[in-house]
């Protein structure tokens, strides 16, 4: 059931030719530099795009340097799925702008909707319970909208609630946002998708999201020096 929830996500996201993410070495992408200056990550510029230049990755131990690199495989295997679907989403909308009926939008989205379904659900069906629940989140981080609202918008508010009552079943929920600044998960799903736009592992969609990956680390870094200060005191 949750490859078929993971499916009515993504029913119009259209092609989804994700390739494969090859095998890499743990610290394949610890070759990278950093700009600093006093405690802030800078940015760096080249030619005409802005880019972010990162330092080696730093891990305090064994078990979240593997989370790390599991997360990064993950991201980077779904979030092609996840800048489909923002495109697509736009090219239905703007499809729908040009039909005045409703009854008639509602069979154009149907029909949409069976033709990817019946194309593309395979590749859908590939993905695990972990990368779906990232899946959710990107599509929230491309869209700005849950995919629970995007099954309530193109479905029914019935079937948004049947299908994130089912995906709690599989610890899936389609009301996840995408929240960096806040929950640390997304902050280094972010971090992930910052070093792989910037060494062409993905091709660079702009999120719907305010936030600056900058501050965000700042956001982090302070709070990591925080809770170092806490435990030295508490020792104390």
């Amino acid at each position: 059931m949750v490859r078929k929830i993971l499916i009515m996500l993504c029913g119009f996201i259209g092609f989804l030719g994700v390739s494969q993410v090859p095998d890499e070495p743990m610290d394949s992408i610890s070759q990278q530099y950093i700009i600093m200056e006093g405690d802030s990550v800078m940015q760096s510029s080249i030619a005409l795009n802005e880019v972010y230049v990162f330092g080696k990755l730093k891990f305090q131990n064994y078990n979240d340097k593997l989370r790390y690199y599991i997360l990064r495989r993950r991201t980077i295997k779904v979030y092609p799925y996840a800048k489909l679907a923002a495109e697509r989403l736009v090219e239905l909308n703007d499809s729908l702008v040009y039909i005045k009926k409703n009854r008639h939008k509602k069979r154009f989205t149907r029909k949409v909707q069976k033709f990817i379904e019946e194309e593309f659900s395979e590749e859908l069906k590939k993905l695990t319970r972990s990368e779906g629940q990232i899946l959710v989140k990107l599509i929230y981080r491309q869209t700005g909208t849950t995919a629970f609202d995007l099954v309530k918008e193109l479905r029914s508010g019935w079937r948004a609630f049947w299908y994130n009552t089912t995906a709690k079943m599989f610890s899936i929920s389609i009301k996840e946002e995408f929240r960096p600044d806040v929950v640390h998960e997304d902050y280094l799903i972010e971090d992930i998708l910052q070093r792989a736009f910037a060494d062409f592992t993905l091709e660079r969609q702009p999120s719907v999201l305010e936030f600056d990956y900058a501050t965000l680390s700042n956001i982090w870094k302070d709070s990591a020096n925080n809770k170092d200060k806490d435990s030295i005191n508490t020792t104390n």
